[in-house]
């Protein structure tokens, strides 16, 4: 073992380890598929440590930086868990430098609360799963009593915005004053991992305040408008209902704290809520003609709209990965559904000239799908999909699929300072940003599809919307009661992350 800014790190790459570990068959293509993503990867932070160090995120052609979430090294931070992952030593030891010398959260900046939390809390909360470095457990902590002041509210749902110098929350005048159900809702994951991990339940006790608020509130279809005051806690009715932008991760996450918590009596009320959406998304379920492609709706009020984000692409494996928790007859047609919304999402890159999909989809009768918004961002949901399928079905047509859409961004998105997204999908034309979600989803992902499941097992992490895998701690809430998380009582063992399953 080697000693590293306080961090063991083995001398073997852990994949390696993991093939050895479990007597497993050395499988040459995904090893070199594995190996062209590493590289990948590679070229992008080289690039972004070349022309942007420390600021959010790399302008590939114009070659700087720009600090599009208020200065916080989003990208550096985002991509700490995948380079850890990757086995890139150095390359972690300096960004975990970085962190330690110059991250600094004292900005006059209004801060988009979801964002920050899931890039940078969730992005320091992982690279802490992972290595032991307190240096992360502590930033973590100094951005979450930032942020905290926003869930000051009558109803305790958050704002959406603060500054992070002044505790200043808001919400933006574009959307009325009204708080975003993603933004409000996909806090959880994180906080109740900062409280596990510190002991301090404040931060937990704030986000579960948020879903008691929304079982309130919770309708029979279990599909919540885009659009929450956050006075009253009242949603704005006839506000859009969606799996894509502003509705997503909300969803998720309601499955995923299910699973953070063990699946115990005290996390049961966020899968019954789940299960209860994922009827209502089975009610959004529509098929096209002539090739039969499923697809999920939009909603407004009493009509529905026949639009589907990319962003959505989340979907099949949500339904992969919560469908194991149902009786055997619903597991199977649950996971019917995604196999089928995964074929859809695949078809939206296979369908374009560049075989990258656009930003959303319409789908009228005898057409299939059309591009909606042709932009392309470099996005990770369809990938992170296909993730989840093969894992949980061991069909390797997944692993080809993701393949297929990695050579995609190889051919139009790769650049000799980094990688952009498309302006249109149907030209190719670029635009100049490489999305720091790139590095933290879209690449680890990728990695990941052609990894050995053992690496970051299901078993052992779950992973927050920003791919940043979380350690799985035993939960001691008081049990009993649709509330959950009244009480956080955790025995130094339970605080033992890092004896087993550790990357590096």
């Amino acid at each position: 073992m080697t000693r590293m800014a306080g961090i063991y790190l083995d001398e073997s790459p852990n994949i390696e380890n993991i093939i050895k570990k479990h007597h497993l068959e050395i499988d040459h293509v995904n090893n070199a598929r594995r190996e062209k993503v590493k590289e990948a990867m590679l070229h992008a932070w080289n690039s972004y440590v070349k022309y942007a160090w420390g600021h959010d995120e790399l302008q590939p052609q114009s070659k700087n930086g720009v600090n599009s979430f208020g200065g916080l090294g989003a990208t550096l931070v985002d991509s700490l868990d995948t380079l850890y992952i990757m086995g890139l030593k150095e390359e972690f030891k300096k960004a975990r430098d970085w962190v330690a010398e110059s991250l600094d959260f004292d900005k006059d900046y209004e801060a988009s609360v979801f964002e920050t939390t899931i890039r940078v809390v969730g992005g320091l909360l992982s690279a802490y799963d992972l290595s032991a470095d307190k240096i992360f457990l502590e930033k973590a902590r100094d951005i979450t009593d930032r942020l905290l002041p926003a869930w000051d509210t009558s109803s305790g749902i958050p704002y959406n915005r603060i500054n992070l110098a002044q505790g200043k929350a808001s919400n933006p005048g574009w959307n009325g004053g009204n708080s975003i159900l993603a933004d409000s809702g996909t806090e959880q994951l994180e906080f109740i991992a900062l409280s596990q991990r510190t002991g301090d339940q404040k931060y937990q006790q704030k986000v579960e305040n948020v879903i008691r608020q929304f079982q309130k509130i919770f309708p029979s279809d279990g599909l919540l408008p885009i659009n929450i005051n956050p006075h009253s806690g009242a949603v704005k009715s006839y506000s859009t209902i969606t799996f894509g932008a502003m509705g997503d991760s909300f969803y998720e996450y309601l499955l995923k704290v299910w699973i953070q918590g063990n699946k115990t009596e005290s996390v049961k009320h966020y899968r019954q809520m789940w299960e209860t959406s994922m009827e209502g998304l089975l009610s959004l379920t529509r098929k096209t003609s002539p090739s039969n492609f499923y697809y999920v709706c939009e909603k407004n009020g009493d009509s529905l709209s026949e639009k589907m984000d990319e962003l959505a692409c989340f979907v099949p494996g949500m339904l992969a990965l919560g469908a194991s928790g149902y009786s055997p007859e619903k597991a199977e047609q649950i996971m019917n559904l995604a196999e089928e919304l995964a074929w859809t999402c695949y078809n939206f890159y296979q369908s374009t000239p560049t075989k990258l999909a656009g930003e959303n989809y319409y789908f009228h009768g005898g057409q299939d799908m059309v591009v909606g918004t042709s932009w392309n961002i470099l996005r990770p949901e369809t990938i992170e999909s296909l993730m989840y399928l093969w894992r949980l079905t061991g069909n390797k047509t997944y692993q080809d699929w993701g393949w297929d859409i990695f050579q995609a961004f190889e051919k139009n998105s790769r650049i000799e300072s980094g990688y952009v997204g498309l302006k249109d999908v149907n030209t190719g034309t670029k635009d100049d940003m490489m999305q720091s979600f790139f590095l933290a989803e879209t690449l680890k992902y990728l990695y990941l599809l052609f990894s050995p499941p053992s690496l970051i097992s299901f078993d052992e992490w779950v992973f927050n919307t920003e791919a940043h895998p979380l350690k799985i701690v035993t939960r001691h809430d008081n049990e009993g009661g649709s509330g959950g998380g009244e009480g956080l009582l955790l025995s130094p063992s339970d605080l033992d992350l890092h004896d087993k399953g550790n990357p590096l």
